[in-house]
């Protein structure tokens, strides 16, 4: 009798509370590996290849500890790049807010899941063999079922708590945060063309997934991590894998490369590294442009500070918050009373359309080399003769980029 409630209390391992949480932890992480590595960047993104051995590995894993299909994943995943923040994205939090992708992540995922026609589209490529098809696909929640009995054989009765920490681990951290809070708070190091952040610079918790801004930029890159100070475990991983020959990595972010000051103008090889580094590019003329907002509005607040326009100023505000910050996904109305706003101001208004001016270089898809690079040459001569102090720093500084 005592052997039996012992087993009921704290199962095979008879592990202690700590120990219990410890495990926890890692089976979760294994999880989140297996969603990032495999999942992610290379089914969804082909950005590295891996050995069958570990590629069976996590999707054998995936359906003890989420039920989740590879296709399905895949699919909504792929269908979020191709149409984020617009009508169509399975979770952005500008479409649905951002409690409901938070708090109802997962239910979004199921709600797509069901979608024929967003699994033929963006399914390609995924894994379709006989355990596919008649047990990981047909049989989705037999082995979440398979690893409640694991956990309760394992730890007892906190074998329950265990399990339900698993189920949740995904939906929270994966579904709910990555996709909300990722598009919501953070910082950028890139104006991707959507409200995309990195959540934090420290990728461990949620195997990289953190640096989701840099994601976006790059999306196909097996490499997350871009600035010094960013850590990106689940590439640590990948190299692990790579080094002992159970993984291939295909594509990374190109490195940002400045050649020496002084260089006389712009050739070719600018033209290459102003397009491939575009993202980072767009970044740093935010920032400018930010600047000169803050700045216009403190002239405006100090020079007349009871007789300047309440809504210009709001409009200006606003800007400052969404200038390379998916602004393309603003309604049409709010970004045609921020235009009028930086219109009113003529340095802001020479910056307004060196930019629009800046992006035509890499959104042209029919102009020549040779155009492109007259074009780039023309840009940076009349960024020079602005007058704008910042905006000829920007100009001289784009001549060093190299592909």
């Amino acid at each position: 009798m005592n052997e039996i409630i012992s087993f009921a209390a704290g199962g095979l391992l008879q592990a202690s509370w700590w120990q219990v949480a410890l495990i926890t932890l890692g089976l979760t992480h294994v999880t989140i590996a297996a969603v990032t590595i495999f999942l992610h960047r290379s089914q969804a993104h082909r950005g590295l290849d891996l050995h069958p051995i570990v590629m069976h590995f996590f999707r054998f894993w995936l359906w003890l500890t989420t039920g989740m299909v590879t296709k399905e994943w895949v699919s909504i995943h792929r269908k979020h790049h191709a149409r984020c923040e617009r009508e169509g994205d399975p979770h952005s939090p500008m479409i649905y807010g951002i409690n409901k992708v938070m708090f109802s992540g997962a239910e979004l995922y199921r709600h797509e899941s069901k979608n024929a026609e967003t699994l033929s589209k963006f399914g390609h490529g995924t894994p379709d063999d006989w355990v596919e098809k008649h047990i990981y696909k047909r049989h989705s929640a037999r082995g979440i079922l398979i690893m409640l009995v694991i956990d309760v054989a394992l730890f007892g009765a906190l074998g329950l708590t265990v399990w339900a920490i698993q189920m949740a681990w995904i939906p929270f951290w994966a579904a709910g945060v990555v996709n909300g809070v990722g598009h919501y708070f953070g910082y950028r190091n890139f104006a991707s063309p959507d409200t995309s952040t990195n959540v934090f610079p420290i990728g461990i918790l949620i195997g990289g997934e953190e640096l989701h801004n840099n994601h976006h930029a790059f999306g196909t890159s097996a490499k997350f991590s871009s600035k010094w100070y960013e850590l990106d475990i689940g590439w640590i991983y990948i190299l692990g894998l790579q080094a002992v020959g159970l993984a291939k990595v295909k594509k990374v972010a190109p490195r940002l490369r400045l050649e020496a000051t002084g260089k006389a103008g712009v050739d070719a090889r600018t033209l290459q590294g102003v397009i491939a580094h575009r993202f980072e590019i767009l970044e740093r003329y935010t920032s400018i442009m930010k600047t000169a907002c803050r700045a216009e509005l403190t002239r405006l607040k100090t020079s007349a500070p009871n007789n300047h326009d309440a809504s210009h100023t709001e409009a200006l505000a606003a800007a400052t918050h969404w200038l390379g910050r998916g602004d393309e996904t603003l309604p049409a109305v709010e970004r045609a009373r921020i235009d009028q706003a930086l219109s009113q101001t003529a340095s802001l208004a020479t910056l307004v359309q060196m930019r629009h001016d800046l992006a035509k270089l890499w959104d042209s898809s029919t102009a020549s080399s040779e155009q492109l690079l007259h074009d780039l040459q023309n840009w940076c001569q009349r960024a020079q003769q602005s007058g704008i102090a910042s905006l000829e720093e920007f100009a001289l500084r784009l001549r060093r980029y190299a592909a």
